[in-house]
C-alpha cells in the first residue's frame, strides 16, 4: 500500500503533528525553535529542527521546508516521508552522512496559508547585509501601483494595463519584475524587509549549531510555484561560484539550472537565504539546490500572490471572496492529488540519495 499521501497534511497544525510524530518513532530528539506568534488556530509555531546522525558528522545534509509558508504543504510532506522511510535513514547513516531537517522555516506562512513571514517579508530576499544600501528594484517601482487594486478580483481597467504591461514586456519581465526582492514597499509583494526577521535569525543560529563541525555540508531547500506541474526543477543555490556548480552537476545531474546564466524558471533574486550556509558555517565545503516543483502557469501564480497581499490589507472582505482567495492560493503552491505527491515525493527521494552519494564522495 502507497503511504505517500498520509505523509502531506491538511493545515500546519496537522502537519507538526505528524513531523512530531514521524521523529518520536523514529527515536529522534526534535528541537523546536518557538516562534513568538500563534498560529491561525492558536496553535503553537516552531521551527523544528531534527538531527538524524552523529552531531560531529563530517559530512551533513540539510532538508528544509516552507521558507515560503503555503509552500511547506509540499515540503513537510517530503519530510515526513524521509523520516518514516528507514531505507534511506539506514543509507545516509551507512554512508557517514548526518541529515538535518528543518521544518517550517516559515511556520506563520505555513498557518496562515501565507507565502510571507509575520512581518510581511519573502525570507528568500531578506538575507541583506542590511548594513549597505539594498538593492533598488526599478521595475517594481513601475508597476506597484497596478499590483494591489482598489477592488478584488481587478477591475477591467486594472486588467486591461496589466495585460499591456505583459504583452509589451513579456512574461519573464512581468514575473521579473515583481518576484526579484524589493525593499521600498513594506505592504507589496516579494518585500526583502529593512532588517534580519525572525525566521533569518533563527536560522542562522540553527546553521551554526548544527553545523559547525562539518565539512562539506549540502542543502536541499523545498520549494513550490514555479515551471511544469509536478516536475522538481534542481536550481543551483550557491553563490556563482563555478567548482561549486561542477560537483553540483555532478551530484544532481546536467540538468540542474542557474538563476546566474539565465537557465532557471527563476529570475535573478536578491537576498538569497541559502547564502547563510556561507556566513554561518564558513569551514564547509558549501554545495546546494532548490528543488522547486511547478504547479501552475506564472501569471495564475502571481495572480494568487497579489489577491493574498490585497487580502492581508482588506480584512473586512467578504468570507465568501476570503475563502476563495486563499483557495487560490493554496491551489498555486500545492496540487491536491495523489499522483502530484507522488511525483514530489519520488524526485525529492532521488534527490536526497544523490546528495547523499556526492557527499560521500566529497
Amino acid at each position: 500500500m502507497n503511504d505517500t499521501p498520509n505523509s502531506f497534511s491538511k493545515s500546519y497544525a496537522q502537519a507538526r503533528d505528524k513531523f512530531l510524530n514521524a521523529t518520536q518513532n523514529a527515536g529522534l530528539q526534535v528541537d523546536a525553535k518557538l516562534h513568538p506568534l500563534p498560529g491561525r488556530d492558536g496553535e503553537t509555531l516552531a521551527m523544528d529542527v531534527v538531527l538524524d546522525g552523529a552531531p560531529d558528522a563530517a559530512k551533513l545534509l540539510v532538508i528544509s521546508s516552507a521558507c515560503h509558508g503555503v509552500e511547506g504543504y509540499c515540503g513537510s510532506g517530503v519530510q515526513i516521508h524521509a523520516l518514516k522511510h528507514s531505507a534511506w535513514r539506514a543509507a545516509a547513516r551507512a554512508q557517514g552522512v548526518a541529515v538535518l531537517y528543518i521544518h517550517a522555516l516559515n511556520p506563520h506562512g505555513f498557518s496562515h496559508v501565507r507565502r510571507v513571514t509575520h512581518e510581511n517579508v519573502d525570507i528568500n530576499r531578506n538575507f541583506q547585509d542590511f548594513s549597505k544600501p539594498l538593492p533598488d528594484n526599478a521595475a517594481y517601482r513601475e508597476i506597484e501601483p497596478l499590483l494591489l487594486p482598489e477592488v478584488w478580483p481587478p477591475d477591467a481597467t486594472n486588467a486591461a494595463a496589466t495585460q499591456t504591461y505583459i504583452t509589451e514586456r513579456g512574461m519573464k519581465a512581468y514575473q521579473s519584475a515583481i518576484s526579484q526582492g524589493q525593499h521600498e514597499f513594506p505592504e507589496g509583494l516579494f518585500f526583502g524587509g529593512l532588517a534580519p526577521t525572525w525566521s533569518n535569525l533563527t536560522l542562522r543560529q540553527v546553521l551554526r549549531q548544527y553545523g559547525q563541525n562539518c565539512q562539506h555540508l549540502a542543502w536541499i531547500d523545498l520549494h513550490t510555484g514555479l515551471g511544469p506541474s509536478g516536475v522538481g526543477e534542481r536550481i543551483f543555490a550557491c553563490a556563482d561560484d563555478a567548482p561549486a556548480f561542477a560537483r553540483a552537476k555532478a551530484w544532481w545531474g546536467d540538468g540542474i539550472t542557474s538563476i546566474y546564466d539565465g537557465s532557471s524558471s527563476s529570475p535573478m533574486l536578491t537576498g538569497l537565504m541559502w547564502m547563510a550556509a556561507y556566513q554561518e558555517c564558513p569551514q564547509a565545503q558549501y554545495t546546494g539546490i532548490a528543488l522547486e516543483y511547478g504547479t501552475q502557469a506564472p501569471d495564475k501564480v502571481l495572480h494568487a500572490l497579489r489577491g493574498d497581499h490585497w487580502l492581508q490589507l482588506h480584512p473586512q472582505a467578504p468570507d465568501a471572496l476570503r475563502h476563495a482567495i486563499k483557495q487560490d492560493l493554496m491551489n498555486a503552491f500545492y496540487t491536491d492529488t495523489d499522483a502530484w505527491r507522488s511525483l514530489i515525493v519520488d524526485q525529492a527521494m532521488d534527490a536526497m540519495h544523490q546528495a547523499v552519494n556526492g557527499l560521500s564522495a566529497a
